[in-house]
């Protein structure tokens, strides 16, 4: 095809030359083209090459479905693969690079790929890759992933910003062509708050590519009349450049919109892109219909183009398809093309017309071929001719154009994004959207009307009628006569041509042919799930926009079933591709995620503390001293000191959570798998969470601080986890309990103070009596300080293995609380701790996180077999940990590790293997899951899942390190380092 821009015409400003480079070499384009546009100018057909079989492909369309002209666009870290030049407006300074081609474009080693395709017919990757076995490994693998994959990314960090914003509207039109224009305009007249979305850089859809007049003025005038209406119109928000990607529950829509995707330097203060989330309270969707390619021999070789593409290129970037150009059509609307490629001059071979009759009034000079097919192009780069097919005859035209009408389908993704299935339509040949959609209708061709008046018309109509429906009073917009109006009423769908020789394409991305849908049904994929992973039809970026109807048709024929019996894919958002960038907005870099800090930040600051990141937190590390040379020294001094005087620790980043309500025990009860029900007023217990699977999900202690009022803290990691699951377990599975809920972990500033001497320094600002006979282990009530000008709450509970508690005092008093302790405790020793040092008194005492609780424990792996209570009824996990399989003798058992020479230490992570094991991942007993030096004990310490850990105390074993190459001999023994008979605990 050699294509050519007309001299006049168009709605391209020609006073505005725009330079670009395609593969290096420089290209001029005019203000208005698409890089597809500007490459079809320059005579550029040929743009890329198939995935599979790296055969020459050309533009296909001239919108979002290209399956074709994918192109890297920009450099440094602007690249961004796999962009479709017909969505892509030019702008000056513009880089493309083709894809999936080495060295080049016209001469690339993977066109070898085409001389093998016998072997690589659909599923050959399950059948070719099974054998000589270590093949796989070293050949087939390496070979198959540098193959893999479309485009390329760059390594290097995008400079530019993205945003997210919500809107909300009463009406959301979706598409901004004739029937959306008509649309937004009837309900925006009426004074609803109406949203206007498309995904071109200007509104208007066909009404840009179209001959027709409306009210005596030419369709694209017409559509800057509309536009200039809504602008004008306050409570109209018009965004163009914005594909609506998916519809989700509560009637809420994604939305993409390319700020500055046109621009060669993005402005430093706007973003490039923007994901909209727009809440509406009804929306039309009038995206359009897809115009359907044939299924014959050839026909993706460049120059074979869909007609509606033509047409646009034609009439809107005034641009000549080629010198000899022919039309293969089964309806109508080849003819509205023919009609437009002869009034431009050009000259036009033939029209081949599946059909006997039919031609909506043709009278021009072209050929007409009725009950005829092409069945095959010829070409290889570049179309040279092709054959016709009919009855009684074959023969050969030389043509170097071809446009390809098989009819529409009308584009309803969004329609199905929430579970509904498309519905097959005999009558139109197509799949209708589902019906009784609550929120949204559909109008125009996105409902199989055809004809600019009848879209109109449908549009106003469905505008108005949404309008009213929300309380506007409204009537449907008139627009004028319509004269030259193409109407292309639906014909019987042609999916297989008979007489085809070469490769005739289904999914042109993915390079599917007819036969590999065939071989799908033979070898029994049949099923539209099945073929379509089996072929990989539809598994491209374009999704299958113009493959999958073919497909189900060629299937349907395969199995003598009706595209109603084969059915549709799952449609599923995003409905193009959509950047990471946009998914990100802000959130990358330091604001990657919000910076949370406790209300004892403050506090840690001024006494030294360096910070690590928990999760979302800012947690206090350690507090280095002045001749402190490294962290170690620090965590050893804040230990020691902790178990000889006291020490001061900030936990408020512990999950909180208050539940409430007279069915809250039992709430509880059904939560953990230990007993809640008794638990008396003015107690704390420890409780194990099971998923229910019978693993352990979470562990912490609650609170019963009235009858109908407990207190439950969890770790850190899973508080949003935990409360989730909480609300999902009283609105789901017991919405008959009486249960309120709600995390309070910020509105409370929680301290541990740890240490033979904390119930001293304790007693200088709690009023109340804080005794062991009093107050002993496990107590926890509200408590008031400083004579009774503070309430807080105090609870009598050790994650050190000391004496300890934990105060918890609104978030605004925190850090003064903490100031008042360090000075109530100057003179009994008090000092601060991290969380460094309470890790490794924790270590000490044997106790878990989730270290040691990583989702494939359960109770019993923990030493906690006797918390699973045997009286209750029922709990969470009850059913499935009583498994035989989680009750065996081999499993993996918490078991304490100290290195036989204390000069030796090993890593978390590291594998236990037998004393005299071969060092493999064969002999693996297990792993170290938690360890810390101990000044206590002198060595290094850990924890360790080893099997049948528990049964083997006192065994000589070696920790491995394969990473690093470390053997460390080790002695297992009981997880318990410090004071084993727990007496601190009781001081």
């Amino acid at each position: 095809m050699t294509s050519y821009r007309l001299p006049q015409g168009g709605l391209i400003d020609r006073s505005k030359s725009l330079s670009f480079t395609f593969d290096g070499k420089v290209m001029q384009g005019l203000q208005g083209d698409s890089l597809a546009s500007a490459l079809l100018a320059n005579g550029r057909q040929f743009v890329a090459r198939s995935f599979k079989y790296h055969r020459p492909r050309g533009i296909l369309t001239a919108g979002a479905a290209e399956p074709n002209a994918l192109m890297t666009i920009g450099r440094g870290g602007r690249t961004e693969p796999n962009t479709r030049a017909t969505m892509q407006e030019l702008y000056a300074g513009l880089e493309a690079k083709s894809q999936n081609r080495w060295p080049s474009l016209g001469v690339d080693i993977g066109a070898l790929n085409s001389l093998l395709s016998p072997f690589l017919g659909a599923g050959f990757y399950y059948k070719t890759f099974m054998w000589p076995v270590p093949f796989w490994e070293k050949i087939y693998e390496p070979f198959i992933r540098k193959a893999a994959g479309l485009g390329k990314a760059t390594y290097q960090a995008d400079p530019d910003a993205y945003d997210k914003c919500w809107a909300h509207c009463d009406l959301l039109v979706i598409g901004a062509g004739p029937a959306g224009l008509a649309a937004a305009i009837s309900a925006g007249r009426a004074g609803a708050r109406v949203i206007l979305a498309d995904e071109h850089s200007v509104a208007g859809g066909a009404l840009l590519s179209e001959t027709a007049s409306i009210g005596s003025k030419a369709a694209a005038d017409f559509a800057d009349d509309c536009i200039c209406e809504l602008e004008s119109m306050p409570n109209v928000t018009l965004l163009t450049r914005t594909t609506v990607f998916g519809w989700y529950d509560g009637n809420v829509f994604g939305a993409v919109e390319r700020v500055q995707k046109h621009v060669c330097e993005p402005l430093p203060n706007i973003p490039v892109e923007r994901l909209w989330r727009i809440v509406a309270k009804q929306s039309v969707l009038a995206t359009g219909a897809e115009e359907r390619p044939l299924v014959f021999g050839g026909n993706d070789i460049p120059g074979v183009t869909m007609a509606s593409a033509m047409r646009c290129y034609l009439n809107r970037y005034a641009l000549a398809p080629g010198k000899a150009t022919a039309i293969f059509t089964t309806n109508d609307s080849g003819y509205a093309l023919a009609r437009d490629l002869e009034a431009r001059g050009i000259q036009l071979v033939a029209i081949v017309d599946s059909r006997e009759h039919g031609g909506n009034g043709y009278v021009g000079p072209a050929r007409i071929i009725r009950g005829a097919v092409v069945s095959d192009a010829r070409g290889g780069k570049a179309l040279s001719a092709v054959d016709i097919r009919s009855k009684d005859r074959t023969e050969r035209i030389n043509v170097d154009g071809l446009a390809m009408a098989g009819g529409f389908s009308p584009i309803i993704h969004l329609a199905c994004h929430r579970g509904g299935k498309p519905v097959w339509s005999n009558d139109n040949a197509a799949f209708l959207a589902p019906g009784n959609l609550n929120g949204m209708v559909l109008a125009g061709s996105a409902c199989a009307v055809s004809g600019l008046a009848a879209c109109l018309a449908d549009g106003a109509r469905q505008g108005a009628a949404m309008a009213e429906e929300l309380g506007f009073k409204a009537a449907p917009a008139e627009f004028g006569a319509v004269e030259n109006d193409t109407i292309a009423p639906p014909e019987k769908a042609v999916w297989s041509i008979a007489g085809v020789k070469g490769k005739a394409f289904v999914d042109f991305q993915n390079d599917v042919h007819r036969k590999d849908l065939y071989l799908a049904v033979s070898e029994g994929y049949g099923h539209v799930e099945l073929a379509k992973r089996y072929t990989t039809n539809g598994m491209a970026t374009d999704q299958g926009k113009l493959s999958n109807i073919n497909a189900i048709g060629l299937l349907a024929e395969a199995r003598g079933a009706s595209p109603a019996d084969v059915g549709t894919t799952t449609f599923r958002p995003f409905y193009t591709p959509v950047s990471f960038g946009a998914l990100t907005g802000a959130h990358h870099g330091h604001h990657f995620q919000p910076v949370r800090k406790s209300p004892l930040h403050g506090w840690a600051e001024k006494n030294g503390a360096v910070f690590v990141e928990t999760g979302l937190w800012y947690r206090s590390s350690w507090f280095p001293r002045k001749g402190e040379n490294t962290w170690r020294e620090s965590v050893d001094r804040e230990v020691l000191n902790v178990r000889r005087n006291a020490g001061l620790c900030d936990v408020s980043m512990l999950g909180k959570i208050e539940i409430c309500g007279k069915d809250a025990a039992q709430f509880l009860n059904r939560i953990y798998c230990n007993g809640f029900v008794n638990l008396p007023v003015g107690k704390a217990r420890y409780g194990l969470m099971l998923r229910e699977d019978g693993m352990i999900y979470d562990d912490g202690t609650t609170s019963r601080l009235e009858q109908d009022r407990f207190f439950m803290t969890t770790t850190t990691a899973y508080a949003a986890g935990v409360m989730n699951h909480l609300e999902f377990c009283a609105q789901a599975l017991w919405p008959d309990l009486d249960v309120r809920l709600a995390s309070v972990t910020d509105q409370w500033a929680q301290m541990a103070i740890a240490g033979p001497k904390a119930r001293s320094i304790l007693r200088k600002i709690v009023d109340d009596d804080i005794s062991d006979l009093a107050f002993p282990f496990l107590a926890a009530k509200e408590i008031s300080l400083f004579r009774g000008t503070l309430h807080g709450r105090l609870f009598r509970i050790s994650f050190s293995g000391e004496l300890a508690f934990e105060l918890a005092v609104p978030a605004g008093y925190g850090e003064s609380v903490a100031d008042a302790l360090m000075d109530a405790g100057k003179d009994d020793g008090i000092m601060p701790y991290g969380v460094e040092a309470l890790g490794v008194m924790r270590i000490e005492k044997g106790h878990v996180t989730h270290n040691e609780i990583n989702g494939t424990v359960v109770p019993a792996d923990l030493g906690f077999a006797k918390m699973v209570s045997a009286a209750k009824a029922d709990f969470i996990g009850k059913a499935m940990v009583g498994r035989e399989a989680l009750a065996a003798g081999d499993r993996p058992c918490l078991v304490g590790v100290v290195p036989l020479d204390s000069n030796r230490s090993f890593r978390t992570g590291s594998h236990v293997l037998s004393k005299n094991a071969a060092a493999t991942l064969e002999n693996d007993q297990g792993y170290v899951t938690s360890s810390a030096f101990s000044p206590h004990v002198g060595s290094t310490i850990g924890l360790a899942l080893v099997k049948r850990g528990s049964d083997r105390h006192g065994e000589e074993v070696v920790v491995w390190n394969g990473l690093r190459n470390e053997i460390t001999p080790a002695r297992l023994c009981n997880p318990v380092f410090f004071d084993p008979q727990n007496k601190r605990l009781h001081v």
